[in-house]
């Protein structure tokens, strides 16, 4: 009878043992600002409640279960939302879009996911990808890829510090190039210190690969954070590389926070953009915070170059090189 019993109370508890080893987390970001743009031509002036000005909203759902033999099974679906409008993004989960194995050799991941030079472009950018000025803008117009869908992917557990990172993205056409990508970036970590690197080579021409670059260093002294990067986008063919460097820091005291960058962007053609950023961040909790932040980029005669918000673009028209483009912004953001 008690043997009964006890197998009867292990069978109910199956479900509950099998729960305890998965987890499911609902989680997000909703940022909100006011801001007023310039674009830098005639009329290019607007005041806007703009979405995502430190961190694009967002939405996701992300979950681990473990398999045994030091296994985990993992996924991760998330989606921008444009807080002004209430819309989401065009593909519902475009910001990322995985499933995984992770263990002692590292992380897989199959689907839609960041690439190798954007874990370094993260890492090594003062702004966080956020505040105007960060170097977001070096991923528009066709420049360096951030993300890659139809990929396979490797990160690899820290072996003395360093870190390995691989992606091969699938173009998935018929005909033609192939548009796949491939790339490769490698970290180092000692104590305060972070040194990063990254390649990409995509086939877009029949002619020849287009090719995306990174460098980039990052140091904490005390409150201070320390943070650059050098970015190289080298298409297929003469006269049209990109470049762009970013210098920052931060500092930290109490609640607050300020910011500092200077951002260079340059085109082999020989249009050029110096930008400088500044941004300030008041800590109200653990989720929550105030932000303001403003940035300008001076155009030389034959420069368009934008600044760029994790959700807004200051772009000059096209015809209206040599306009130099500022922002000005105020928000909230909450982390759930």
């Amino acid at each position: 009878m008690q043997v009964r019993l006890l197998a009867a109370a292990l069978f109910t508890s199956l479900p509950l043992l099998a729960s305890a080893q998965s987890s499911v987390t609902l989680y997000g970001i909703v940022d909100g600002s006011v801001a007023h743009e310039d674009t830098g031509a005639p009329n290019g002036s607007r005041n806007l409640v703009n979405s995502g000005n430190q961190s694009t909203s967002r939405f996701g759902f992300r979950g681990t279960e473990d398999i045994g033999n030091g296994l985990k099974a993992m996924f991760n679906l998330e989606g921008g939302i444009a807080l002004d409008t209430g819309a989401g993004d065009a593909a519902l989960f475009g910001r990322r879009a995985v499933v995984g194995l992770e263990g002692k050799f590292g992380l897989v991941t199959i689907g839609r996911e960041y690439t190798p030079i954007s874990d370094v472009a993260s890492a090594t950018d003062i702004n966080g990808q956020g505040f105007y000025g960060t170097n977001l803008n070096s991923f528009n117009a066709g420049r360096l890829t951030r993300r890659i869908s139809n990929s396979v992917n490797y990160r690899s557990a820290a072996m003395g510090g360093f870190k390995l990172g691989l992606g091969y993205g699938l173009g998935e056409v018929a005909t033609g190039p192939s548009q796949n990508l491939m790339g490769v970036s490698g970290s180092y970590t000692l104590g305060n210190l972070y040194l990063g690197a990254g390649y990409h080579s995509i086939e877009r021409q029949a002619s020849g690969n287009d090719k995306d670059i990174i460098v980039g260093a990052a140091y904490k002294i005390g409150a201070v954070d320390l943070k650059g990067n050098y970015m190289a986008a080298d298409p297929t063919g003469a006269n049209n590389k990109y470049e762009q460097l970013n210098m920052g820091a931060s500092y930290g005291f109490g609640a607050s926070k300020v910011y500092a960058n200077y951002q260079r962007n340059e085109l082999e053609s020989g249009a050029r953009g110096n930008g400088v950023s500044v941004a300030y961040a008041y800590t109200l909790s653990k989720r929550i915070n105030v932000y303001a932040a403003y940035a300008t980029m001076s155009n030389n005669a034959s420069g368009l170059f934008a600044i760029n918000s994790a959700g807004s673009t200051i772009a000059p028209p096209a015809g209206a090189a040599g306009s130099d483009p500022s922002g000005l912004t105020v928000g909230l953001r909450h982390a759930f």
